[in-house]
């Protein structure tokens, strides 16, 4: 380790932040405040300056630096707004890096050049709802169809989400065997049936780009398979050993800049007759804070030097990542503490970094992740658990659902075949509850979503809830945004958690937020003119129409005239969809009866998990008694 940068690498500093500040600096507030995702301001002018390829070759468009040098552009860059070096670092370390390191020369040529001359930005699409920290929980699906793969399901908290060009998705192309099955995909914006989200409202890096991205039978040619079938977990936890240095250099740069602020501030603030720097308490919080950097520094670029002398650095990068982010929010907990009620205003960069920090220990593993990391690169790998389970699988956030959707018939076809499902469920639709029946205690409710559009149909809203004896609710933006309803009736994790029988979600695209606070509902019926709404996967019942078209009709199904004071609410039993039965034959030893089971395989003999019985070695055994495997009878 060269515990000194070189005169390079410090002419390099000196570009970015003389950039930074005469040219993100003045805005950044700008930015915090309106959730303005900078791209001719950021993106177009480090492309100019040739550095949105900075660690790539220069035969593929990059600057052909090395990592210090990328850790350093990142860190620089957050030093005046972590959103700015994020949006450098997503498209790098993950958006770009992954097709470099994996990626044929036709990809290369084709989807690295453009990302490294900063033509492009790119993006990683890894996490799902049921596949945060674990990503073998992966549910998007790619099944090949001829000459191409067809994508479904969707991805969540995506950094630069709806603003990249070229994405990195990870997709199950073989089910049943855990992460094995999943492969990687370069997947373009602009393709039929992939859309986006709205850009998440976060609490910090709001000048980043954060979106959910949808695949509906999305159209993905063989060609963009990146790597091997079945490499795309390989891929990914390769790409995010490389992506912790970015994140750990932006962690580095938000804390930089919130301590250079508090050093400064603490000479010019006079208490006591002298300035608080001076103040004993002040100024071991300086030396601490200083401290914390140059450690956090050392670990980084040690990280970067290994990285860039392709030795192993994994373990390195999850420290640097680690540690690098916890002391990003204590460094910038002491900043904001220095400038005291100052400090707390909106408008001061302190807090800003002081909210920009928090997501550093969250993103591209929680640092509790990279504590599991670290560890097993120390203690090795985990003894086998005796255990009987086979490979888990996730299931939706509201739980299993039935699932029954229609789309592309008659609408008066659907919202009977709707009507004629929920009556045989047994709801009675000649009792009701008041419209404004608070969430909590309502039996029923129908929840209005930004896909309603203009306020003034909410008429149609109050017209279904009045014909399904319902109370009105909302999603948040609904209340909170739109302030078409007072927000007391928006649902979600955050606002009023429904657990009464029946949900009606009209125009609701079924945010993870908002499907948290229905998942205890017995009946959840989705209606959205979007077919990508995520809803349509944690929903018993679906209609796929617009809104305007549906909700008269299905307003009119249900109207039984005056209703009549529902009952005290019964909790209806919720329908549980049948279990599919495996589809492999099931064998057992004749001599001490252990059963094979091919979705957990036999590791300890190299048998893949998905390995059926018949196509076990014939020298296979069993591992419990050693019977040969023509001992084994068909269960």
């Amino acid at each position: 380790m060269n515990f000194k940068t070189t005169q390079e690498h410090e002419a390099l500093r000196a570009q970015i932040r003389a950039y930074a500040e005469a040219e993100i600096k003045p805005y950044a507030f700008q930015w915090d405040k309106e959730n303005y995702f900078p791209r001719r301001e950021v993106v177009d002018r480090l492309a100019e300056m040739g550095l949105m390829g900075i660690p790539f070759p220069t035969e593929y468009g990059g600057a052909g630096l090395d990592a210090t040098s990328y850790a350093i552009a990142v860190e620089e860059l957050s030093r005046v707004d972590g959103g700015a070096g994020v949006i450098l670092s997503a498209h790098v370390s993950l958006g770009s890096w992954p097709i470099y390191a994996f990626g044929t020369q036709e990809q290369k040529e084709k989807y690295l050049v453009p990302l490294a001359k900063g033509e492009k930005i790119g993006a990683f699409g890894l996490t799902e709802p049921n596949a945060g920290s674990d990503a073998g929980g992966t549910e998007t699906t790619a099944v090949l169809q001829g000459d191409h793969y067809i994508l479904n399901g969707e991805k969540i908290f995506i950094t630069n989400g709806g603003e990249a060009d070229t994405y990195v998705v990870f997709a199950v192309t073989t089910p049943g065997i855990g992460t094995r099955g999943i492969s990687a995909f370069i997947v373009e914006k602009g393709w039929e049936g992939f859309t986006f989200g709205e850009h998440y409202d976060k609490m910090g890096i709001r000048s980043s780009a954060t979106a959910q991205l949808l695949f509906q039978d999305v159209k993905v040619p063989k060609e963009n398979l990146l790597g091997k079938e079945g490499q795309g977990f390989k891929i990914a936890m390769a790409t995010l050993d490389g992506g912790r240095i970015g994140i750990a250099s932006q962690a580095l740069g938000i804390a930089q800049g919130a301590y250079e602020r508090a050093v400064e501030y603490a000479k010019e603030r006079v208490q006591f007759d002298k300035p608080i720097a001076f103040q004993q308490s002040i100024s071991f919080k300086i030396a601490d804070m200083a401290t914390k950097l140059r450690c956090a520094r050392m670990l980084i670029y040690s990280a970067a030097e290994l990285k860039e002398h392709h030795e192993p650095y994994g373990m390195e990068s999850a420290m640097a990542k680690m540690y690098a982010s916890d002391i990003a929010l204590e460094v910038t907990n002491d900043a904001l503490q220095i400038f005291g009620g100052s400090g707390y205003l909106k408008g001061m960069d302190v807090e800003r970094m002081y909210r920009d920090a928090k997501i550093t220990t969250i993103y591209e593993g929680t640092n509790e992740i990279q504590r599991v990391v670290i560890a097993s690169h120390i203690l090795g790998k985990e003894p086998k658990a005796q255990s009987a389970g086979g490979v888990k699988q996730s299931g939706a956030i509201t739980g299993p659902r039935k699932k029954q959707i229609w789309k592309g018939g008659e609408v008066q076809e659907m919202v009977d075949a709707l009507v004629d499902s929920l009556k045989q469920d047994g709801y009675d639709f000649t009792v009701g509850i008041p419209l404004d029946t608070p969430i909590a205690r309502a039996e029923r409710v129908v929840s209005a979503g930004k896909g309603i559009g203009e306020e003034e149909n909410m008429i149609l809203i109050e017209d279904v809830a009045r014909a399904a004896g319902a109370a009105i609710g909302s999603s948040r933006p609904v209340a909170e945004s739109l302030r078409y309803v007072p927000l007391d009736r928006y649902v979600g994790m955050s606002g009023q958690k429904f657990t009464g029988n029946l949900y009606i979600a009209c125009g609701i695209s079924g945010a993870v937020q908002h499907l948290k606070g229905i998942k205890d509902a017995s009946t959840i019926v989705a209606i959205n003119n979007n077919p990508n709404a995520p809803i349509f996967k944690h929903c018993d019942y679906g209609i796929v129409g617009d809104v305007a078209q549906v909700l008269p009709l299905l307003a009119q199904a249900l109207d039984t005239g005056e209703k009549l004071p529902a009952p005290p609410m019964v909790k209806m039993k919720r329908a549980t969809p049948k279990q599919e039965k495996p589809v492999y034959k099931t064998y057992v030893c004749g001599g001490c009866g252990y059963e094979y089971n091919p979705a957990q395989g036999d590791p300890d003999n190299d048998v893949l998990r998905g390995t059926q019985f018949e196509n076990l070695p014939a020298e296979w055994v069993c591992p419990e008694c050693a019977e040969a495997k023509d001992a084994f009878i068909q269960a």
